[in-house]
Parts: C-alpha cells; sequence; structure tokens
C-alpha cells in the first residue's frame, strides 16, 4: 500500500513551505530591484560625472583648476590615443565598465566601476570603487536568508498551531468512530457533538449510512432466522419420514438406497444450512469434528452418487485427527472439493489422503489451468474446465468464506501427470 503523511502532517508542511516560498520570493525580489536599482542609478551618475569632467577641462585646461566631484572618485584625463593610457583601458568605448584590480600594497582585490568619456579632443576616465556596495549587499543577502529562516519557522509553528485546530474535530470523530464497538444495534449520532461544518456534514453523512447500514444488517440477521427455522422444519420432516421407512421390515435394496440417499441429502442440506448461516452472522463456533470419520461419510455419499461412472474412490491417510470446529462446517468445505473432483472425472481415481494438518484430494479429471487456480475460489468463476458442466461458481466460493472465517487455507493445482489436487489445510490439529 502506498504511504501517504497524515493530514495533519500535510498542513504543518504546506504552511512551512508556504512561509519559506513567499519569504524566498520577497528576498529574491528585493535582492534583484537593489542591484538594478543601485546599477542604473551609479551608472547614469558616473556617466554624468565624467560628461561633466570633460566639459570642466576643456573650460578650464590647466592642471591648477580642481574639479569637485560628489563622491571620492579617481579620475584622469588623456589625449586621444594617448601611450599613457592604461593597456587595458584603450579599446573601452564610451560607457560604464565593471572592473576587477588588486591594490598594489596589499595586493587585496577590488571591484570597481570605470567610467568612460570618449571625446575627439579629450579622453576622461573616472574609476569609483563599488567595493562599500558589494559589502552592504552581501550583508543584505545575509539579512534577508536570517528573514527567510525566520519567517519560514514561524510559518512552521503557524502551520502546527493550525493544524491542530483544523484536525481537533476531526481527530473526535475517528475517536468516536473507533469507541463504537458494535455491541448495539442502533450506535449513538455523531452529528450533535460536532459544529454545522465540514466535519459536521461528514457526521451527518456517517450517521445516515450508520442508520441505512442497521437496517439491513437487522433486516439480514432477521431473514436468516427465518429462512433458518423455515429450511429446518421440512428437513427435520423428511428426516424423521426416512427413519420411519428405515425402520419398516422387508424392504427391498432398491428402496433401501433411494432411502439412505434421502437421509444422506437431507443430512448435507443441513450442514450447508448451519454452514450459511454461521458465515452470515460471522460466528467462529468451536468444536471435536474427527476429520477421517467425516471424510469417510462424504465419499460413501459420492460414491453412491456416482452409479455408473468408472470411478475409484479411495480414503488413506491418519485417523483419529481432531479438527476444533463444528462438524457441518468442516463437511461442506470437503464436501465441495470432493464433489468437485468427481463431477469433473470422467474416468480413473479420485484418491482423499488425511493428514494431521491437512486434506489432499487428488484426481485423474481434466485438470485445471494454471491461470484458472488462483481464481477458483471467486465467487461465480468457472474455469475453462468447467465449460458444458450445471454449477453456478458457488461451491469452492462458501469453502473460501468458510477459511477466512476459521484461518484455514484451501487450494486448487493442476497435478504434472494430469488431473488436479485440492488442499485444505486447517489450524494445528490435535489427536484424539
Amino acid at each position: 500500500m502506498q504511504y501517504r503523511r497524515r493530514l495533519r502532517s500535510r498542513i504543518i508542511i504546506s504552511f512551512a513551505l508556504l512561509g519559506f516560498v513567499l519569504t524566498a520570493l520577497f528576498a529574491a525580489a528585493t535582492l534583484w530591484l537593489r542591484s538594478v536599482t543601485e546599477n542604473d542609478l551609479i551608472d547614469g551618475w558616473l556617466q554624468n560625472e565624467a560628461a561633466n569632467f570633460v566639459e570642466f577641462k576643456r573650460r578650464n585646461p590647466s592642471p591648477a583648476a580642481q574639479f569637485s566631484f560628489s563622491r571620492q572618485i579617481e579620475f584622469w584625463v588623456f589625449r586621444p590615443h594617448s601611450p599613457n593610457i592604461p593597456l587595458e583601458w584603450r579599446e573601452l568605448a564610451s560607457g560604464v565598465y565593471e572592473i576587477e584590480d588588486r591594490e598594489a600594497g596589499s595586493g587585496e582585490l577590488r571591484h570597481y566601476k570605470l567610467a568612460v568619456h570618449q571625446a575627439s579632443d579629450i579622453v576622461s576616465y573616472l574609476r569609483y570603487d563599488f567595493s562599500q556596495e558589494e559589502l552592504s549587499a552581501q550583508q543584505l543577502q545575509f539579512a534577508l536568508l536570517a528573514a527567510v529562516a525566520a519567517f519560514s519557522l514561524l510559518a512552521l509553528l503557524l502551520g502546527a498551531w493550525f493544524s491542530t485546530r483544523v484536525m481537533r474535530p476531526v481527530s473526535d470523530l475517528a475517536t468516536r468512530l473507533r469507541s463504537f464497538s458494535g455491541g448495539s444495534i442502533q450506535p449513538e449520532p455523531l452529528a450533535p457533538h460536532f459544529a454545522n461544518d465540514e466535519v459536521g456534514q461528514l457526521a451527518a453523512a456517517l450517521d445516515d449510512y450508520s442508520d441505512r447500514l442497521t437496517d439491513l444488517v437487522r433486516r439480514d440477521r432477521e431473514f436468516n432466522a427465518d429462512v433458518s427455522h423455515e429450511l429446518r422444519t421440512p428437513l427435520a420432516v423428511i428426516r424423521g419420514a426416512a427413519e420411519l421407512l428405515l425402520a419398516q421390515p422387508g424392504l427391498n435394496d432398491k428402496t433401501l438406497g433411494r432411502l439412505r440417499r434421502i437421509e444422506r441429502a437431507v443430512q448435507q442440506c443441513t450442514d450447508l444450512t448451519n454452514a450459511l448461516l454461521m458465515l452470515s452472522r460471522g460466528e467462529r463456533q468451536h468444536g471435536a469434528t474427527d476429520l477421517h470419520r467425516v471424510v469417510e461419510q462424504i465419499v460413501e455419499s459420492n460414491r453412491t452418487a456416482l452409479a455408473n461412472k468408472p470411478i475409484e474412490l479411495i480414503v488413506d491417510g491418519a485417523s483419529g485427527v481432531l479438527i476444533d470446529a463444528p462438524e457441518p462446517v468442516v463437511a461442506v468445505a470437503l464436501s465441495n472439493l470432493i464433489g468437485n473432483a468427481c463431477k469433473y472425472t470422467a474416468e480413473g481415481e479420485v484418491r482423499v489422503s488425511v493428514h494431521d494438518d491437512r486434506v489432499e484430494i487428488r484426481d485423474s479429471g481434466p485438470g485445471i489451468a494454471a491461470e484458472d487456480a488462483g481464481r477458483l475460489f471467486e465467487r461465480g468463476y468457472r474455469g475453462k474446465s468447467a465449460e458444458g458442466s450445471r454449477g453456478a461458481g458457488i461451491g469452492l466460493a462458501i469453502v473460501g468464506r468458510l477459511c477466512e472465517l476459521y484461518g484455514w487455507d484451501a487450494s486448487l493445482a493442476p497435478r504434472p501427470e494430469g488431473g488436479a489436487i485440492a488442499v485444505l489445510r486447517f489450524n494445528p490439529p490435535r489427536r484424539s
């Protein structure tokens, strides 16, 4: 199953991410606007100063004339194509450039902005130390990083606080649902305990679903009780009539065989009714069923039903194995597996082996497809080998439900030598 974070954790993470993203975007926008604005202002100011300086020198060519700059600036004035112009500056056109240079004494790398103004008769170079502005920018970056971390932490704390308040009604609803043990037919309504908001609407929807489910369970229980009573009564009548007929003297063998067949059919119907009733109620009852004796009875019943079919039914294995389950449940599960083996085997043998923890049924029939083996216990599913035969694919589904109720394991698989093998594996049994 795919792992999903708890809703409260997702709210906290969402708040933290929102705070981090918003503050990070604000910090990035602040740095970008500062950089663009500062560069535009300084570049424009340097270009303006360089042009003013050239005009001043034209009007005052004397070296003693001093031009007053608004900031601390180094300046040089040359004639065009003068050999005294530094080599790296000679090809620079009018404009502002960012350069790096090392101080002569300390060798420290400094950042400058160089303003160049090219005129026909004079060239001026103004160099402005930009290191202080870069240091200020770095300090601003550190301050903004600290602000991002602080606001992200604040968003995390706010997310934890808000998530607790938001999730409290949901947690309360989950707690009330978990506290319902199912002992009462009609559970306590949930909606009155919550405000008329989304959680209250969810509680009301759960109450409505609970009412419908309770009504369905009540009707199901009543139906099961009615069916159980209405089926058991005629079955008891049939059983009593068969026993009275069997007690009469002078019955021929054909009549005796038919009466015993009726008696076995009544017993099978009674076992199936009891098993289905337990399945519908989800009741796991206990017992001490002799496994070998039940297998013998089921095999004998199928032997009679085979008529003239050339099939040999064989029972072997351990005796005295007791299963902790009612005899009707064990009989229904084994009847379906043994009956299927006899039904789909045209000739040969069906061997039922009783072991300490399982029963194995091997047949020499057409077998089953490997892709069908894992789905034959699904309700309504019939494998390829069942084509043309009567049945609705319910018998093995009942076996699967009984296995779920009692913790057993049933499987069907093809045999390499032909036919199929069915295995019903029980919980650890005990010996009689």
